[in-house]
């Protein structure tokens, strides 16, 4: 860079500071202070000029009577009113599957079916064992009888002869005999029961190789093919899912902590789904419950509706927008919220400069309002001191209201000089003429 462009002011200062350096010099810098002067009486000229053609115009609402209703927002997702998953408690290989995706099927009606070869052998083996015990049950009763007889024969002898024959060791060994065959049939009859206890858990078995619906419902999922070998030693595997009835449904939102203490069991509803943007289904509020979910700091509660649908539009799973109706107030003075926030210019630059950067990023609701929050009110409506502005005389003018209620779009005025018909201003526009 040359010592030239070092300084790019050098030139101006050169003709300005050309004082005494002969006439040349004097008249440039004269002209240079002409040129300056005329520029800056032009600019001054042309502001003022706009400033003259600009004018404040309002828009404006007027205060009606009319009906207020406060909903609270909340989403979540459509689920059945029943559903249950069914499984196998039997490992196999997966014969048949007769139920599909959307099939309606009926309490007792066959989904799949495993292969049976091995269980139904079991139920031969058991039956066999069944029919060897009830045999040796005649054999010890045979036995028993057997050794009865042998005991009276002896008893007989005995009183016969005088006690001579048989002996008295005898007759002992006699009636240990008839004990133990006693004891025979009793043992033999235990074993029978065993073997009827193993034939029916066979038999059990082999009736779970039939996976069979609990419900009477719809299927809405299917997690199973012909062939496929299902391991049921730890835990049962899902096979199928089943919703019932879907004409009655249930939607599941997650309700902020600020909106659950107004919501309650009993409210109506209206919400959306993505799937039919235009119409608008109606539910009811059954349960509110107590446990919270926190995710990413948010606390929520889960709240449940019950919703009709006989025409079977919705679909378990479907994303919802569900707006509860938690309060509705009949013929009241009723204020657009455009026209609680709107500030005159003038006013509203006398307030930033008195406003510090703290209250900037972080406003505060009126004194009023936080003291009613203080205090708790059942009903979620903060009564607060507010401002609204009026026209008079071409100039805004102010006037304190007590607003109630509000449903974000419009609130109620519960006292202040404002009545029916008022014009209230709602904003302003620059209009240049």
């Amino acid at each position: 860079m040359t010592k030239e462009h070092e300084h790019p002011q050098a030139d101006i200062t050169k003709i300005l500071g050309n004082r005494g350096k002969g006439p040349a010099g004097n008249t440039r810098q004269w002209i240079v202070w002409v040129v300056l002067a005329a520029a800056t009486v032009l600019a001054i000229f042309a502001w003022g000029f706009s400033r003259g053609k600009e004018q404040v115009g309002y828009r404006f609402h007027e205060v009606r009577r009319g009906d207020l209703t406060i909903t609270v927002s909340a989403t979540g997702n459509l689920q059945p009113l029943n559903q249950v998953d069914v499984g196998s408690e039997r490992s196999g290989i997966i014969r048949s599957v007769e139920a599909d995706y959307n099939d309606q099927v009926k309490v007792g009606q066959v989904l799949a079916r495993l292969d049976t070869a091995m269980l139904q052998a079991e139920v031969r083996k058991a039956s066999a064992a069944l029919e060897s015990t009830e045999a040796s049950v005649l054999q010890a009763q045979a036995t028993l009888r057997q050794a009865g007889a042998e005991l009276d024969r002896m008893r007989q002898a005995h009183e016969l002869t005088g006690g001579r024959v048989p002996s008295a060791r005898e007759l002992d060994v006699a009636e240990a005999a008839l004990e133990r065959a006693r004891a025979d049939e009793a043992a033999v009859h235990a074993q029978v029961s065993q073997a009827r206890a193993t034939l029916e858990s066979n038999q059990t078995d082999l009736s779970k190789a039939l996976i069979l619906s609990p419900i009477n419902g719809i299927v809405l999922s299917r997690s199973v093919e012909p062939g496929q070998t299902v391991a049921a030693s730890l835990q049962a595997p899902i096979l199928f899912t089943l919703a019932e009835d879907l004409a009655r449904m249930e939607l599941h939102v997650d309700l902020d902590e600020a909106d659950v203490g107004r919501v309650q069991p009993g409210q109506q509803a209206t919400f959306t789904v993505d799937a039919y943007p235009e119409r608008v289904f109606s539910a009811e509020v059954v349960q509110v419950r107590y446990s919270a979910k926190a995710e990413a700091g948010v606390v929520t509660y889960e709240t449940v509706l019950r919703v009709d649908n006989a025409d079977l539009l919705l679909r378990p799973g479907m994303t919802a927008t569900a707006d509860i109706t938690v309060n509705e107030i009949n013929d009241v003075l009723l204020v657009p919220n455009s026209a609680l926030r709107f500030v005159p210019r003038e006013a509203g630059e006398e307030t930033q400069e008195k406003s510090s950067v703290l209250n900037k990023l972080m406003p505060r609701p009126p004194r009023h309002a936080r003291e009613d929050s203080r205090n708790g009110r059942a009903t979620g409506t903060l009564r607060a001191e507010q401002t609204v502005w009026v026209l008079r005389q071409g100039s805004p003018v102010p006037l304190q209201v007590i607003t109630g209620a509000t449903d974000g779009i419009m609130t109620e005025i519960v006292k202040g000089a404002v009545d029916s018909g008022a014009s209230v201003i709602t904003g302003s526009m620059s209009i240049k003429k």
